[in-house]
């Protein structure tokens, strides 16, 4: 077949293709319904994802790519379920203000943050909030934390070291304590105590926080002498300086902390130090998890979508038996009329992606309105959406169409 007769072929089957959407609504509007949804779940949930690694791409950034993390625990998937047996880091001991405050004098770091987070209950005139999250962090934890605050300031070292009662408040409180009016300089009460907030504090969406949840942020001394927050299970952020490599940082802060707790050689560290490429594997598998999800959803949609085409098609070469006589009498081969059948089947199923195209970029719009996330459709997102409902027409309409092109002319003609 010439290449003059195959593009007439597409643009025959495209109208063809249209032509029966109009003769056969019901049956056309489940097999685009089929592909959209398809279509629609990979979209959304690639948009929703591609806004959350862009804040972690931001969050990761304001740390710098040499910051690495100490904890009790080890940041990773795990089976514990509160037993010595399945968890036997529980036994590690705590991390302390003392292992802080002498990691810090290292002269290969250049900041170390510590933090410990717990939930409490916030009231502001006759609202009140329980269960709200609250982080107690040292100075300088912007730095590594990322994001910002406005309007107001952050709290100072003096007011750390004075465990002053101070708060920082994020704009989901602000909207449920203070109906959306300026917080700074009002007085509020976390478990019965007077705070006066200093700021608001917008922070990076991430998977891990989408910033859609009340959070307040006090400072690391408030928190254990004003509040009794345990500190036992306190995480710490340790920050290099420029000129010293990750490594370098790591091997110091590990030989300080075997030193400090009397570790032998052979005898395993009774912490863990994650730096930021384990943490993004972390978030790797768990992303990988929606994924999945979305593989399989849309798999579903699009299995539902193929089933539709074959019928559909069926019936289209049913009813058109004596038009493919006439066409193969008039000399059309079995390829022009398997081109035309499977162009026809395909333009179905096109015609389905762009509406799950449509209705998932009307989905990305109003989570980037609605959210601190900013989803994104991918181009390839959009480009492997339009070529895998392309194929899937020409995959399920494959029968239908080898069986236009195997009809006998003759017998094509006598059909009724």
């Amino acid at each position: 077949m010439s290449v003059g007769s195959r593009v007439y072929g597409l643009f025959e089957g495209v109208r063809i293709a249209f032509d029966a959407i109009r003769a056969n609504k019901v049956r056309a509007a489940l097999t685009i319904l089929g592909i959209a949804v398809g279509v629609f779940v990979v979209t959304a949930m690639s948009a929703a994802v591609h806004g959350i690694n862009a804040g972690v791409e931001k969050s990761m950034a304001a740390a710098g790519p040499t910051t690495f993390f100490l904890t009790r625990w080890p940041m990773q998937l795990n089976t514990c379920n509160g037993s010595a047996d399945s968890c036997p880091w529980r036994r590690n001991r705590p991390l302390t203000m003392e292992l802080a405050h002498r990691i810090a004098e290292l002269p290969s770091i250049r900041g170390v943050t510590a933090h410990v987070n717990t939930s409490a209950a916030i009231r502001y005139a006759d609202r009140e909030l329980p269960g709200v999250q609250l982080d107690a962090f040292t100075p300088g934890w912007i730095a590594v934390n990322g994001g910002d605050i406005a309007p107001g300031r952050d709290f100072t070292a003096t007011e750390n070291e004075a465990a002053a009662r101070v708060v920082l408040v994020n704009d989901k409180l602000v909207e449920r304590l203070f109906a959306g009016s300026d917080p700074v300089g009002k007085d509020v009460r976390i478990n019965g105590q007077a705070f006066r907030v200093v700021g608001v504090f917008h922070p990076i969406a991430t998977a891990f926080d989408a910033g859609d949840k009340g959070r307040a942020i006090v400072p690391f001394e408030t928190a254990r002498r004003r509040l009794n927050v345990g500190v036992a299970w306190m995480d710490v952020t340790v920050k290099p300086r420029a000129d010293v490599s990750q490594a370098t940082a790591m091997d110091d802060v590990v030989t300080l902390l075997r030193g400090m707790r009397h570790l032998r050689p052979g005898v395993e560290n009774d912490f863990f130090m994650t730096t930021q490429e384990k943490v993004m594997e972390l978030y790797d598998r768990i992303v990988g998890v929606f994924f999945l999800v979305m593989l399989v959803l849309s798999a579903v949609g699009l299995i539902v979508g193929g089933v539709g085409v074959v019928a559909i098609m069926m019936i289209s070469v049913t009813e058109r038996t004596r038009e493919i006589g006439v066409r193969k009498a008039l000399g059309a081969t079995r390829a022009t009329i398997l081109w035309q059948f499977l162009v026809e089947a395909a333009t179905l199923t096109t015609i389905g992606a762009v509406a799950g195209l449509i209705v998932g970029g009307l989905l990305t719009v109003a989570i980037r309105k609605l959210t601190p996330i900013e989803a994104a459709i991918p181009p390839l997102a959009i480009v492997a959406a339009l070529a895998t409902s392309a194929f899937t027409g020409v995959l399920f309409g494959l029968l239908p169409a080898a069986r236009a092109a195997r009809l006998d002319p003759v017998e094509a003609l006598r059909y009724e």
